[in-house]
C-alpha cells in the first residue's frame, strides 16, 4: 500500500517512460473489468490509501520506447458523481466508458467529459461502449458523442474481450504521444485511431440514438450480473 502518488515526470528504474491512464464513467459500467481483462493475470494492484484509489501497472514498448503504464481505478468514487482531483492529476490519456445496456450511462458522458476537461484540458480521450456481448445489435447503432468531440470510438466487451486489447493499446500510444509532446507522433497516432472502423456491414444509418431502441435493459443487466457472478 502506498500513500504517495508516483512521480510521472521522472523516468522509471530502468529508464522507462511512465504514463498514467484513467478511466471515467458511471458506476458499474465495467471500467475495472475492462482493465482487468486487458491485463489478465499480469497485473499488480497497488492501493493509494490517501485517495482511496487503485492503480494497475503494466510494462510495454511503444516505437522502441520502454513504457511503464499505470491504469488508475476509481475505487467507487464515481458513485458520488465527482472524482477526487488527484485522480486527474498528471493523467496522460483517458478512456470514457458507458454501458451499452443502460441509456443513462451514455447520457452522463458529457458530465464526465466536462469534469475531465476542467482538470486536463488537452489529454487524448477515447470512448467505449461496453457490455456489447449482452446484445450485439447495439454495434449497429452510431453514437454522436464521440464524433462530436473527435474521440476514437470502440464497441467493447470486458466479458468476451472484444476490442479490449486494441482500445488499451491505442490509449497507451496516445498517452505516450501526449507525454512526449511530439506533434508529429500525436498526429500519426490519432490518424491511426480515427481510421479504426468496424466493418461497414455492421453499421446502420441510425443517428445518435442514445440507446433509445434498447429494450429490456433491466433484464440484460440481470443477465450480465449473473454472468459476472458465475
Amino acid at each position: 500500500m502506498a500513500n504517495v502518488e508516483p512521480d510521472y515526470e521522472k523516468a522509471g528504474e530502468d529508464g522507462e517512460t511512465k504514463v498514467k491512464i484513467i478511466c471515467l464513467g458511471d458506476s458499474a459500467v465495467g471500467k475495472s473489468k475492462l482493465v482487468e481483462r486487458f491485463l489478465m493475470d499480469g497485473y499488480q494492484p497497488q492501493q493509494l490509501s490517501t485517495y482511496a484509489l487503485t492503480l494497475f501497472s503494466y510494462n510495454t514498448e511503444v516505437k522502441d520506447i520502454k513504457v511503464k503504464v499505470d491504469f488508475w481505478d476509481t475505487a467507487g468514487q464515481e458513485r458520488f458523481s465527482k472524482m477526487h482531483p488527484s485522480y486527474y492529476h498528471n493523467a496522460h490519456a483517458c478512456i470514457l466508458v458507458f454501458d451499452s445496456t443502460r441509456k443513462v450511462t451514455y447520457k452522463n458522458l458529457p458530465n464526465w467529459f466536462k469534469e475531465l476537461r476542467e482538470y486536463r484540458p488537452e489529454i487524448p480521450c477515447l470512448c467505449a461502449a461496453n457490455k456489447i456481448d449482452v446484445d450485439y445489435s447495439v454495434t449497429k447503432k452510431q453514437f454522436s458523442f464521440a464524433k462530436k468531440h473527435g474521440m476514437p470510438f470502440y464497441y467493447v466487451s470486458a466479458s468476451d474481450g472484444t476490442n479490449v486489447v486494441k482500445m488499451f493499446k491505442d490509449a497507451i500510444h496516445a498517452a505516450v504521444g501526449y507525454k512526449n509532446n511530439s506533434t508529429d507522433f500525436m498526429d500519426e497516432i490519432m490518424k491511426e485511431l480515427e481510421n479504426f472502423e468496424l466493418d461497414p456491414e455492421n453499421k446502420s444509418n441510425i443517428s445518435d440514438s442514445g440507446l433509445d431502441s434498447t429494450e429490456n435493459s433491466q433484464g440484460k443487466e440481470e443477465i450480465q450480473a449473473s454472468k459476472s457472478a458465475s
